[in-house]
């Protein structure tokens, strides 16, 4: 099986959307906020590369073309956001300030855990960056001496999460303002979180897909700052 992977250049892409396709389908049909198309998906390749004996590299170069698109993907993110241009001018100010609130609170808690397990400076440096995009935490664990590749499994788990019980809890703490659901899911879960935003609305989806870039951008700047206090 190994070698037919490596000979078909795109059955890693193929496995891998029939696994989301049928997820889905699944979520459609059972309609519970556990049945998550993304952690199904996961869990269903891991468990067809284990018992086919397929190591990760063969199947990362055979779907190699799903992180291609992840670029222009990311992009047309861009495109809500310009249709909900009104909304973000109305709430300009209410939305950098719930951002930054949102990335003090997970940078304050992150190091509040490190000290209470008594962790060193390379694990808190690995966990800091777990509520940012995977591109931007990956440079900044290495920039901060962390552990890079457990900061990218951190920030996948964070996503996951995110995108299980984002809709729940924003239901028992009772947000309703899609502006702010939108903010709140983008700035804790990043692109998982923001998949879960879209479904929830245009709005939602928009103002996650916001979260995103700026949540980045604090946390770039202010995690060496709560590196040094832990």
């Amino acid at each position: 099986m190994s070698e037919l992977f490596g000979s078909l250049g795109t059955l890693g892409v193929a496995v891998t959307v029939l696994a989301y396709v049928g997820a889905t389908w699944l979520r459609t049909k059972l309609n519970h906020a556990l049945v998550n198309p993304m952690l199904i998906t996961i869990v269903v390749l891991i468990v067809f590369l284990k018992l086919s004996d397929i190591d990760y590299q063969t199947y990362n170069s055979s779907a190699s073309i799903l992180s291609f698109f992840l670029t222009p993907v990311t992009v047309c993110l861009a495109v809500p956001l310009y249709e909900e241009l009104d909304a973000l001018r109305k709430n300009a100010a209410a939305i950098l300030l719930g951002i930054l609130a949102g990335v003090l609170a997970g940078l304050s808690t992150t190091v509040l855990l490190a000290r209470a397990m008594h962790l060193d400076a390379t694990q808190l440096a690995t966990l800091l960056p777990r509520s940012i995009t995977t591109p931007i935490g990956l440079g900044l664990s290495e920039k901060m001496g962390g552990i890079a590749a457990l900061s990218v499994a951190l920030i996948v788990i964070t996503g996951i999460w995110g995108n299980l019980v984002g809709r729940v809890y924003m239901k028992l703490i009772r947000v309703t303002d899609p502006v702010a659901a939108g903010v709140g899911i983008g700035t804790a879960s990043h692109g998982l979180g923001t998949a879960l935003a879209f479904e929830m609305g245009e709005v939602q989806g928009a103002m996650s897909s916001l979260s995103i870039a700026v949540a980045g951008v604090f946390t770039v700047v202010l995690a060496p700052l709560f590196l040094q206090l832990g």
